[in-house]
């Protein structure tokens, strides 16, 4: 099987040396899993292990790991070949709701103008000169109606306004409708991450009450007043509970003391803050145009509808006029999706948002408590100092690596060795 991208992105960011807690806190992973995943890559790319006298284990990995497992696995340059061209075809995607709305716009009008120009013809072929006609706006055909097409657009055709966006027109019609993902996407990565960090700053060692802000779901009654929301977090740091002589809860993840390299303390929020859903990343010049466009659209599929309803004008000009009648049914889902898509979705939008509100008030309140900590916590944080440690796997704490054999290692130090060995047959940690 492919390695877990994670793992690999990790090892990478980490200076291709790390321990099972390195990886587990830089990505917010369960210790079994990464332990594994570690296990696995060191198998595909050649990494070794090397061993301190404390027992703790370090991977090292080559510099040239991705290109490693890029010759071995077909599937991984498969998908690297997928993912370029799905950015092309993504790309495409988003555009083409744009391009259908112009095209849409353009049918509509051209079809009522040949219509409307027929029947005036018929009108004075009958004598009946009474200076009928269609007027096309000029901005449907001046110059400047292609200014949309251009990534700047927003700069270029509205110079005064403050407000701009990164999107093209074509791009930002996609972004009116659909919007632009999720941006909590990775929230629960993002979620573990920050408590892994936090145990880490705290040196292995922590209350739940500095856990809390981080968590949704605390339960209620019983099963907040035993900490029972600490449980994933234990299970996924492999984390222990301590209780002091008062009674208190504390919690102990020793993979999360040790690591391959110096690390200073990783600054991090005092509580986990969602981020709101964005309506639409399209400027609100793009925006408004977008909307008069459609409304324009959907006005002038009323019109046509009303000229084709009773079908003389398709059987008698035939052509284009014949074309846009049969395919009227998807033009007017298409007009009245363009404008109900966006009002639709703005309403949930508010609805997420106001759930995301709570959410982010509630870790924030836990954060403040946490801030202004009271006698009981004050004590539940001295009781955890007395087990809090941070450790260091340096290359002179190495008594073994499997990058090289037992008897070589023994032979250039057997001191450290034997001294290793002796430890070991006492019973000393």
């Amino acid at each position: 099987m492919i390695p877990n991208p994670a793992i690999v992105q990790a090892v990478e960011q980490l200076g291709y040396r790390v321990t099972v807690g390195d990886v587990a806190a830089q990505i917010g992973l369960d210790v079994g899993q990464a332990q594994q995943g570690l296990l696995a890559l060191a198998s595909d790319v050649g990494g070794h292990m090397q061993v301190a006298n404390s027992g703790e284990i370090a991977y090292q990995f080559p510099q040239n790991l991705r290109g490693v497992l890029r010759n071995k696995y077909w599937r991984l340059r498969l998908q690297e070949w997928w993912q370029k061209i799905w950015k092309v075809l993504f790309y495409l995607i988003r555009i083409s709701f744009g391009i259908v709305l112009l095209v849409s716009i353009v049918l509509v009008f051209l079809t009522i103008a040949i219509i409307i120009t027929a029947t005036n013809r018929d009108g004075d072929d009958r004598g009946d000169r009474g200076g009928g006609g269609f007027y096309m706006p000029y901005f449907w055909i001046g110059p400047d109606w292609f200014w949309v097409f251009y990534p700047d657009y927003d700069t270029r055709y509205r110079q005064r306004r403050r407000e701009t966006s990164n999107l093209n027109f074509l791009e930002a019609i996609f972004s009116f409708l659909f919007g632009d993902g999720n941006p909590n996407i990775d929230l629960e990565d993002k979620r573990f991450s920050l408590i892994a960090a936090t145990i880490r700053n705290n040196r292995g060692v922590v209350t739940a009450e500095q856990i809390a802000p981080y968590l949704d779901d605390l339960g209620e009654g019983y099963a907040q007043e035993y900490e029972d929301y600490m449980l994933p977090v234990l299970t996924r740091f492999n984390g222990q509970p301590l209780v002091s002589p008062e009674g208190h809860l504390v919690y102990h993840f020793p993979e999360l003391q040790v690591s391959a390299t110096q690390q200073q303390s990783r600054r991090v929020p005092a509580f986990l803050q969602e981020l709101p859903y964005r309506f639409s990343a399209a400027s609100s010049g793009q925006i408004m145009l977008g909307i008069g466009l459609g409304a324009l659209n959907f006005v002038g599929l009323l019109v046509l509808g009303n000229l084709l309803a009773d079908g003389l004008a398709a059987a008698q000009l035939g052509g284009l006029v014949a074309f846009v009648q049969g395919v009227y049914g998807l033009l007017l889902a298409y007009g009245v999706g363009f404008l109900l898509l966006p009002l639709v979705r703005y309403f949930w939008v508010q609805r997420r948002n106001r759930k995301i509100s709570d959410r982010n008030q509630r870790r924030q309140a836990r954060a403040n408590l946490l801030a202004s900590s009271d006698l009981v916590l004050q004590q539940k944080i001295a009781y955890a100092s007395q087990f809090a440690a941070r450790s260091t796997i340096t290359k002179d704490d190495v008594v073994y690596s499997t990058d090289s054999d037992l008897l070589e290692q023994e032979s250039q130090n057997p001191a450290q060795i034997d001294a290793d060995w002796q430890r070991r047959l006492s019973g000393s940690p």
